[in-house]
Parts: C-alpha cells; sequence; structure tokens
C-alpha cells in the first residue's frame, strides 16, 4: 500500500481540543468505570506528524459544535488548518441553526471535502428540519459526511439508527460514513449499509481491546461487514484514544477477513472516495 488514509482524525483549536480532553479524563461513570486516557497529547504540529511517522498519507480534522453560533467560527479554523496542512482532508461542520445551510453551501465553495456531524455532543436530532438542506446540499455535491449516530460510549435523545434511517429516506444519495461502525448498534447500521448505496462505515475503535469490553461487536456479523469491504474505511479518533495507534491496525488485521479487504479498508476504499492521486481502480 502507498500509506493509509484515516477518515476519523480529530484536529481542532486548542482551547476546544483541551476541553474535549477533559471531558474524556472524565468518562468513567460513561464507560462503566473503564477509564479513558488520552495516549497522544501532544501539540498540533507533532501529531500531525505522529500521523504521518505512522504511514498516514491523508487523514481529516473531525470538529464538531455543541451549541448555536459554532460551527461558522471552527470552520474557520479547520480551512486555516487545511491550508497550512496539505495532508489533511479540508473538514467542516455545522449545526441545526439559521443560516446552517448558507455556511454549509460557502465551505463547499471553498472546497471542503468532508463534513462531521456529532448527534451525541450536539444533542440534536439529525431528521430536524433544520438540518434537511443541508444534508440535501452534502447529498447533491457528493460530499462525505461522517456522522457519530451511534449510542456509544452513552446513548443520547437522538441517538441510534431511526433518526439517521429518517435523514437517508429523504436523501438516499447522502455519502454517509457512520462512525464507530455504528458502535454499539452495529448490525442496525450494517442494515442502512445494505439498503442504502452511498452509506460507509469506518472502524474507529471498533475492535479493540478498549472498546469490546464496553461494547463487542457481534461475530456474527463479520460475514455481512466483509461483504461490504468496499465500503469499510479506515477511521481511528486520534489523537483522543486510551492505547496506541497501531492496536486499531492489529485489531482489524486479527479479524483475519484478508489481505484484499484490509488493503481496501486501509487505503482504497477512502483513496477512491476522495479521489487521492495514484487511487486504484475499484474491484471488478
Amino acid at each position: 500500500m502507498p500509506g493509509l488514509v484515516d477518515v476519523h482524525t480529530h484536529f481542532m483549536p486548542e482551547r476546544v481540543l483541551r476541553k474535549v480532553w477533559a471531558y474524556f479524563d472524565g468518562l468513567g461513570p460513561l464507560t462503566g468505570g473503564i477509564e479513558w486516557p488520552i495516549t497522544y497529547r501532544e501539540e498540533e504540529a507533532e501529531r500531525a506528524a505522529l500521523l504521518r511517522a505512522f504511514g498516514v498519507r491523508a487523514f481529516t480534522a473531525m470538529l464538531y459544535p455543541h451549541k448555536p453560533g459554532m460551527a461558522r467560527w471552527l470552520n474557520g479554523w479547520a480551512a486555516g488548518f487545511a491550508r497550512r496542512t496539505p495532508d489533511c482532508l479540508h473538514t467542516s461542520t455545522f449545526f441545526p441553526e439559521p443560516g446552517a445551510a448558507a455556511y454549509v453551501r460557502e465551505a463547499l465553495e471553498h472546497g471542503t471535502r468532508v463534513f462531521k456531524a456529532h448527534v451525541q455532543v450536539g444533542g440534536y436530532d439529525p431528521a430536524d428540519e433544520a438540518l434537511d438542506a443541508c444534508w440535501g446540499l452534502l447529498a447533491e455535491a457528493g460530499t462525505p459526511v461522517v456522522v457519530h449516530c451511534g449510542s456509544g460510549p452513552a446513548p443520547g435523545r437522538h441517538t441510534g439508527p431511526g433518526p439517521m434511517a429518517r435523514v437517508l429516506a429523504r436523501h438516499p444519495r447522502l455519502r454517509l460514513i457512520v462512525a464507530h461502525l455504528g458502535m454499539p448498534e452495529y448490525e442496525d447500521f450494517l442494515d442502512l449499509a445494505e439498503r442504502y448505496a452511498e452509506v460507509r462505515l469506518d472502524t474507529t475503535m471498533a475492535f479493540t481491546g478498549f472498546s469490546e469490553r464496553m461494547a463487542p461487536f457481534p461475530r456474527r456479523a463479520l460475514p455481512r461487514l466483509a461483504a461490504l469491504g468496499d465500503r469499510v474505511l479506515l477511521g481511528t479518533d486520534f489523537p483522543n484514544i486510551p492505547y496506541p495507534y497501531a492496536h486499531q491496525l492489529d485489531a482489524l488485521a486479527e479479524l483475519a477477513l484478508g489481505d484484499d479487504w484490509l488493503r481496501a479498508v486501509c487505503h482504497d476504499n477512502a483513496a477512491r472516495l476522495f479521489g487521492l492521486p495514484d487511487t486504484p481502480k475499484p474491484p471488478a
């Protein structure tokens, strides 16, 4: 492989990231007492250098608002980060608020290649009418959106497959990437991927020893995951992970779904989705 493509890495303004780390530092009660120590607390440039050293040729800056008035500011920061970090796939976000469609359109016009939505942290229904125009713009543009819509590590009012299923019913061409394989509702989100040709899943934290303690992936569903091998993408949650980066890769390799599946997940699928140079042709 020419390298890895990681569709679920977090870069955001430092003061926001510090608050995210503080949240994870106190997450024990939400994970049944399992601690979540952040492994990679380096400064921004060092974190990007670490990813390159791990063999990552392209990554994202997954950032997300938790209140109105925050998304446009985050998008401005992310645009600057993408300019100074050429191997980062320019990332933007949105929130159900007046003007959301306008700044989503603006972000697309300025070269955003992937969006992030966090239903759990934002505490909103993704099927809210205030977001309908945003989903429509993304579906029309063919721009992928990574959505944390599963109920891990703790359920929210609008987590689970139902709300995103309503979004897809309205926008069946939406290039949805379900974060964390939809943990813990893995099989329900596999249903959505089997129903909609543009739905993909990222592997973030799935199959690692940490996640298997909280929300084990049902082994009966592995054949379904193997069959969707062209729509599963590597994600890791770097730097917000409680173990070394390589553990995610080891966990995927240990599934023994074959070298072709592993190569597609770790590189080829995302390389095709984002049109990276030297992208391999899709399998016959």
